[in-house]
Order: structure tokens, then C-alpha cells, then sequence
């Protein structure tokens, strides 16, 4: 008989996680939220159809651990691949301006027709991007080691 995991399975690992479902884009999503990138950091791959992101992530999953032991939140970068991409369009989102810096407040799936449908990217400021997909797989995974984050306090939306 297997248990579910705890916070402290994953305390010092880095993730590694795939969302092959709506009910999994939420749990990503959560992760994901307040993550930052320069604009720059966006890759569409059009022919492996894969759309990716180096983010750095505030690590959501250790606020218990940092507060338990008085240290600041972290952040992490990370990596948001999303495969099976035929298409990608946006608004509000200027890739040539390599001074902006995104902050990512969502991610979410709107099935369409059998497997496929669209991946939306929210962003501060009103930026979208939808990735239409034939099938629904998106990857996260850490690819550095957490450092503790510039502000050290955790992102707030009631400023």
C-alpha cells in the first residue's frame, strides 16, 4: 500500500514534474505562479513542436520549511516545456523588448476536440500566450539549485 507524499519527501530535491491533465495543469500552475523570466527566456522549438521557458520559480512547496526555520523564501530556475505545439500566438507579450521581465501568474488547459486543445500562459500586466496542442504533456523541472529570493519575503498580490 503506498502513501501520499509529504512536503519533507521533497524538501531539498529538485522537482521533476509532467501534467498529462487538466487536474495536473492546476497542480503545475500552483508551482508556477509568480515565477519570473526576461521575455528573452521564451523558445518556440517549431519543429520539435515544443514551446519552452527558463523560469525562476519561487518555490512555493518550501514557505513551511522556510517559516518552521526562519530563513528566506527561495527561488529556483526551472524549466516549463510544452510539447506537442502547432501553434503559438499572444498578446501583449514584445519578445524584442530584452528588457522585460515577465511574471507568470498561470497556467491552464482548455480541452478542445479529442486530446488536443490550448495551453494559456497568463502574465502580469495582461500578456497571454496560447499554445495549441494535439496532446496535452507539460514539464517542470528544477535546473539549479534554490537561492534564497532577492526580496526575501514571498510575492504578494494585495499590494
Amino acid at each position: 500500500m503506498s502513501t501520499d507524499a509529504t512536503f519533507q519527501d521533497g524538501a531539498e530535491r529538485p522537482l521533476r514534474l509532467v501534467a498529462m491533465d487538466g487536474d495536473d495543469v492546476q497542480i503545475l500552475s500552483a508551482l508556477c505562479q509568480d515565477a519570473v523570466f526576461p521575455a528573452t527566456e521564451m523558445q518556440w522549438q517549431r519543429k520539435s513542436r515544443r514551446f519552452g521557458i527558463l523560469l525562476n520559480r519561487f518555490r512555493w512547496e518550501d514557505i513551511p520549511v522556510a517559516e518552521r526555520t526562519g530563513r528566506a523564501p527561495e527561488r529556483v530556475q526551472c524549466v516549463l516545456a510544452v510539447e506537442n505545439v502547432g501553434h503559438v500566438s499572444s498578446q501583449g507579450v514584445d519578445r524584442a523588448d530584452t528588457d522585460t521581465v515577465m511574471s507568470l501568474l498561470s497556467v491552464t488547459f482548455e480541452p478542445q476536440d479529442g486530446d488536443g486543445g490550448a495551453v494559456i500562459l497568463t502574465f502580469a500586466g495582461d500578456g497571454a500566450i496560447k499554445l495549441e496542442v494535439s496532446d496535452l504533456e507539460i514539464a517542470l523541472r528544477d535546473v539549479t539549485r534554490p537561492y534564497a529570493s532577492v526580496s526575501g519575503k514571498a510575492p504578494s498580490h494585495l499590494d
